[in-house]
């Protein structure tokens, strides 16, 4: 229930009426906002006494204290002036200069009063200039008040104490100081930059002093657009005022037409101020209710709809004023007049509700007549037209009701002398606290306050969860395509598309390229590729190839992004062969994508790469992807669902390209691995009695996404048997809980500690694990001492032997390459390789020459990535520029088929003859012995074929030692 706040009891009957009748107007304000009239209680009796007057008075200070803490705004007046008018004037001004009761508890912030205090400015100046000596002519007088109005800045000055600005001013003297200043900075500048800058800079100086003064001094900035201003300008009360200037002078976008408006309205409102205070009764009613009507409009402003605020839905209750007692004397009466006057002439409906006690025996009743009107040659004028314009100055006023006319908006409570006197059996008079309504709690200081900083705090950590979730996560400008996922070990990876410049994969990594690349770091390629991407001028015809691959590591280790780095070397070589090619109108633009350590995150970079390629037609294909793990089968499903094909670097998976038809692989398959290396194992198996093999692949572990090895297990066990091995072991061996290392002891202890030591092993694991493994095999008993051939099908031409390796002498390791460089042509692409990476060092710094006989065996390029994926980014670029011509991602896809690049330094790259849902056997190889592995191993081609060619390896073709 709302708060009882006020309780006491009705003296007389007269006493409830009158309360109960405000206490409806008040509280139904809320529902159906009544009228409000202007209520004046008397006693019938024009006879009763002073004792009866002073029941009525008593009345009203009862309503009074009845709402005083009921946030209802009221305010209890008290006339005091000399005369009537400056009563009636003084009591206008206490409403809009002075806080209303209710200011701390009322429903909503205090009142505004604009329009009040505008005309409050106009009658400072007009005050201050007509007390100056030697006023001059009417239209000297107008012009010295709107000087003064300007330096009023329009708006009237705070009343009482001392004005600490003005005086601030007067003691440093703003023109002096700012002079000085000028000066001083003219007299070092003199001394700078010489007498002709010198001079140009004082001249703007002084101009944009000139333009900050005008503005600053003439009237505030956007004076013409302030409300009050408006107002001013418009009001119809003052149209007769200044008929050279009509309201439809002013505008929203006609500064200087406003301007006119309001200063001729000000300087005419100036002028009567300065006649009323000369005695002029005309100018005294135009001036009282000049100053009524800007109190009521300001009233109806702070009750208006559709404010921004709501200030209409938060001010349930209506400003009550009191008159205790209202008298000719006191101003009340002519107060009362003027707001009725003001109320019959306008159209709006104002909110003040008004009570007020009037003595027996005066009479309520409209302002007396005006004086008689001015002679008709007055000034000089002819009769006509002095009556003209003393009607136009009258306008104003006489648009009043006439003084017959009754007060239409008076509400007259005569009230008998028996309610007056008879006490009506101690009625209880209660109020209760006005409740703030759910605007109030919406749009309140503190709900705002609070909204603020929840937005505020929401909008931090929405920008938090921002920069958590993508690499680059700005409230503005965000980029989606690029999200943070947790890595191996638990570290944080960028993985997606680097579509903006803030997204960096390879930022800080300082890993170098092998041979004559060595100086040239990850960071510098991938900047290298941003600046090939910037070169191209927007609207030039392009392509864009998106590079997959393993960009990121574990920060101890960036080793772990040799392969990304050799690959996205390859890219750029071809991206700057491409762009820097005259004849080639089409540029290609290069976008790098991130699968993460291992290509373990894949799936999240493809999807991303798939909404670049909707928002961005450009993008005709995917190069790399060259990791087999369980998620690439799904990747590629989604690239064929998204239009996109892929031409895949160094992946050997077998079913790849059976399965999808927008796979194009650059590197032999594991089966086409297997076959040719059981070409050298038939050999040896035909040479011994009862060939005995194993197997030793890597074990998958739980969060191990890799399918590479659990497919060399397959097809080294296919080969092995297809040989005339009998595979006497099939082991599996685990990685150290950090996946750093491989746990060869205990399997290696088992193979070598058999009743029969094998002949073969058929290695399944990874080319990080060899150096472990021909430590093994030198080290174990059984292994040691015999005669072992290894097979792996891991690309080894990318493996770096150590000293620790030299202990397995007696092995020979046969692996298949997948880049057979010796097989191929196009040397001259080794010297431009090297040529375009030195244009990447800084500036003085050369790379080493490259071997002159063979330069494939450069550290550079013996791997093969960085050759595979120029050749994979080649074949791509072919088909997406057909004729020379951008081509669409379906085009580039159905042209792939036909492409045919030769003398490429793996041999011929083309797909010609293949077809989808089959084996595209078009893919070079060698394969590749090695001895003696460690720093000082030896290794021979044994056999292979160049890319292109169809011709199937024989065993006469591989012949062994």
């Amino acid at each position: 229930m709302t708060r009882e706040v006020w309780r006491d009891s009705a003296d007389n009957e007269a006493a409830s009426a009158v309360f109960h009748l405000m206490q409806e107007l008040i509280d139904q304000y809320r529902v159906n906002r009544p009228v409000m009239p202007l209520v004046v209680a008397q006693a019938k009796d024009a006879a009763a006494g002073p004792e009866i007057d002073d029941r009525v008075e008593r009345i009203v200070h009862q309503v009074h204290r009845a709402n005083q803490r009921r946030r209802v705004p009221v305010k209890l007046l008290d006339g005091n002036g000399t005369t009537p008018y400056e009563a009636a004037l003084s009591m206008v001004r206490t409403l809009t200069e002075r806080p209303w009761e209710t200011r701390d508890t009322s429903q909503y912030k205090p009142f505004t009063f604009p329009r009040s205090r505008l005309l409050a400015a106009i009658e400072q100046a007009t005050e201050t200039v007509v007390a100056q000596p030697g006023a001059g002519s009417p239209r000297e007088r107008d012009e010295r008040i709107l000087e003064q109005l300007g330096s009023l800045r329009w708006r009237a000055s705070r009343s009482g104490g001392s004005n600490w600005w003005d005086s601030l001013r007067a003691s440093i003297r703003p023109e002096t100081f700012v002079g000085a200043v000028f000066i001083a900075v003219l007299s070092v500048l003199l001394g700078e930059i010489g007498w002709v800058l010198t001079a140009l800079v004082a001249a703007a100086a002084l101009l944009g002093l000139a333009v900050v003064r005008l503005v600053t001094t003439a009237a505030p900035p956007l004076l013409w657009l302030r409300r009050a201003s408006r107002w001013l300008a418009t009001t119809s009360s003052l149209a007769a005022s200044s008929t050279a200037y009509p309201s439809d002078g002013w505008s929203w976008f006609s500064p200087s037409g406003s301007w006119r408006v309001i200063r001729a309205r000000a300087a005419a409102v100036a002028g009567r101020v300065a006649d009323a205070g000369a005695g002029d009764e005309h100018a005294r009613q135009f001036h009282l209710e000049l100053r009524v009507q800007a109190l009521l409009e300001d009233l109806l402003h702070n009750y208006r709809p559709h404010a921004l605020d709501w200030r209409r839905g938060k001010r349930t209750v209506p400003p009550v004023v009191f008159l205790p007692t209202a008298t000719q004397d006191n101003g009340g009466i002519l107060l009362i007049n003027a707001v009725n006057n003001v109320r019959s002439r306008r159209s709006e409906v104002d909110p003040l509700l008004l009570l007020a006690s009037l003595p027996a025996d005066r009479i309520m009743r409209h302002t007396p007549p005006l004086p008689p009107e001015p002679a008709a040659n007055a000034g000089g004028r002819s009769g006509a037209r002095a009556r003209y314009e003393s009607w136009v100055a009258d306008l104003s006023v006489g648009q009043a009701p006439a003084a017959a006319v009754t007060l239409a908006w008076v509400l007259r409570l005569p009230l008998s002398t028996g309610q007056l006197t008879h006490e009506h059996a101690h009625a209880q008079l209660v109020t209760h606290r006005v409740r703030r309504t759910w605007a109030w709690w919406v749009m309140s200081r503190t709900t705002v306050a609070l909204a603020l900083v929840g937005a505020l705090l929401g909008t931090y950590l929405w920008g938090e969860h921002l920069k958590e979730k993508y690499c680059y996560g700005p409230l503005v400008g965000v980029s989606t395509d690029a999200v943070r996922l947790t890595g191996p070990g638990g570290a944080k990876e960028c993985i997606g598309v680097a579509t903006v410049p803030e997204v960096r994969f390879a930022e800080g990594n300082t890993l170098q390229l092998h041979g004559v690349g060595q100086g040239v770091t990850f960071e510098r390629i991938e900047q290298a590729i941003r600046e090939q991407n910037s070169a191209i001028v927007p609207g030039e015809p392009h392509v864009t190839v998106v590079y997959a691959g393993p960009l990121t590591g574990t920060d101890a280790n960036r080793e772990d992004t040799r392969k990304g780095l050799e690959e996205l070397t390859g890219v750029y070589l071809h991206q700057r062969f491409v762009n820097d090619t005259a004849n080639r109108s089409v540029k290609l633009r290069v976008l790098t994508a991130n699968g993460g350590q291992d290509m373990l995150r894949q799936t999240t970079a493809v999807r991303r790469i798939i909404d670049v390629a909707r928002r961005d037609p450009s993008v005709v294909g995917v190069v790399g992807l060259g990791r087999n793990t369980t998620e690439s089968a799904e990747t590629t499903g989604l690239l064929q669902r998204a239009g996109l094909p892929v031409v895949d670097t160094t992946n050997s998976g077998s079913d790849l390209a059976r399965a999808y038809p927008n796979y194009f692989g650059m590197a032999a398959t594991d089966e086409e691995q297997a076959d040719a290396l059981g070409l050298v194992a038939g050999r040896l198996a035909e040479a011994l009695d009862d060939p005995q093999a194993a197997v030793l692949s890597r074990k998958v572990g739980n969060e191990d996404k890799d399918r590479y090895t659990t497919e060399q297990r397959r097809v080294g066990l296919e080969m092995l048997a297809e040989s005339g091995f009998t595979v006497a072991a099939d082991t599996q061996y685990s990685l150290s809980e950090n996946g750093s290392s491989a746990n060869l002891d205990a399997p290696l202890h088992a193979i070598c500690g058999a009743e029969r030591v094998p002949d073969a092993l058929y290695f399944a694991g990874r080319v990080e694990d060899v150096n472990t493994l021909m430590s093994g095999l030198g080290q174990t008993a059984g292994c040691s001492e015999k005669q072992i051939t290894v097979f792996t099908g891991d690309d080894l031409t990318k493996a770096r032997f150590d000293d620790s390796t030299k202990l397995a002498d007696k092995v020979t390791l046969y692996y298949g390459a997948l880049a057979p460089l010796s097989q191929g042509g196009g040397r001259a692409f080794y010297e431009d390789s090297r040529k375009t990476l030195e244009a990447l060092l800084p500036e003085g710094r050369r790379l080493p020459a490259l071997p002159k006989e063979r330069p494939y065996e450069d550290k550079l390029f013996a791997s093969g990535q960085t050759v595979m994926s120029y050749q994979a980014t080649a074949a791509l670029y072919a088909a997406a520029t057909r004729s020379d011509v951008p081509q669409s991602a379906a085009e580039t896809w159905a042209t792939l088929y036909s492409v045919a690049l030769h003398d490429m330094p793996t041999g011929t790259i083309t797909f010609r003859g293949t077809i989808p849902y089959a084996d595209q056997k078009v893919h070079g190889l060698n394969i590749v012995e090695v001895t003696r592995p460690g720093p000082d191993a030896q290794s021979r081609v044994v056999c292979g074929r160049a890319a292109g060619d169809r011709t199937p390896l024989t065993r006469a073709d591989c012949r062994v030692t």
